[in-house]
């Protein structure tokens, strides 16, 4: 199997790649994310090496090094200012050519997709890898989504599609046919917290995460874990609706028992949703 460099951001997501090559023999190297990868979380004894977001080149010249043939991208990574991010030469490079690309998600992932691959790496989709991860149709757990939900749940996921034409945000807040919030550059956990005291009446929200219609998979994909619910639940909403096929239910297990626990939903849709509302 080909080696595969491992460029990690927060979550345990990245902790889960490792694993699977460590099952399947498979060798590795990993490109910690400096800011966003958490420290305490990687053994000493792994082949790591600690980077900053803008150190493009030195990225480069470490896979090169270390005989890396595929790259994959995978946990979450908060957007830092152009001060926070200091590149090195060929950062500024890079940025510089993408211009204007640089502005969105799906821009700048795209872009430097292009560019690892120019260097003669292969890009591949952690969801390639994390089989069993990938979001499913269906209930997680037992607890289901009343009528009013469903509804809820069809809003939210229309609002996400149009606003991911835009490349704004996954995710989508809706209550009593209210949509309470979009995410923006603040992520999920912000967007659950800020819309949980905007609710005009009795009817919990939920949480609606679907791909955008453009989105690059291969570094992106929405997440939800168990955090997710627990941070859900807190905030007062009756569940959460993730785009079945095109998201990463981390340790799909816990997710359904902790759903149970809390006595929230947790359920994989896609666009039939949308007819299933009517």
């Amino acid at each position: 199997m080909k080696k595969l460099g491992i460029v990690a951001g927060r979550g345990t997501l990245p902790l889960m790649i490792i694993k699977a090559c460590q099952e399947q023999n498979r060798p590795f190297y990993v490109l910690a994310l400096k800011d966003h990868a958490e420290a305490d979380l990687y053994s000493p004894d792994l082949p790591l090496s600690w980077i900053r977001l803008g150190d493009v080149g030195k990225a480069i010249q470490i896979a090169h090094e270390n005989k890396v043939e595929e790259i994959v991208m995978i946990g979450a990574v908060r957007r830092p200012t152009f001060s926070e991010l200091r590149p090195d030469w060929r950062g500024v490079k890079f940025f510089a050519k993408a211009g204007i690309k640089a502005l969105g998600d799906d821009g700048i992932l795209k872009a430097a997709i292009e560019e690892i691959e120019k260097e003669g790496f292969s890009v591949v989709g952690a969801d390639t890898i994390l089989k069993d991860c990938v979001s499913t149709m269906g209930l997680y757990g037992k607890v289901k989504p009343d009528k009013q939900a469903l509804k809820d749940i069809a809003k939210g996921y229309q609002v996400a599609k149009v606003l991911g034409q835009a490349d704004v945000g996954q995710s989508v807040v809706v209550a009593d046919g209210l949509v309470l919030g979009v995410e923006a550059i603040e992520g999920t956990d912000a967007l659950i917290m800020r819309s949980a005291s905007l609710a005009r009446s009795k009817v919990k929200p939920v949480l609606v995460k679907v791909k955008k219609p453009k989105q690059e998979t291969r570094a992106d994909l929405p997440t939800v874990g168990t955090q997710t619910l627990l941070n859900a639940f807190s905030s007062g909403f009756c569940g959460i609706a993730i785009e079945a096929g095109s998201a990463f239910v981390v340790d799909k297990e816990a997710v359904a028992k902790k759903a149970d626990e809390l006595g929230i939903f947790v359920l994989g849709i896609d666009e039939t949703c949308l007819k299933d509302a009517d």
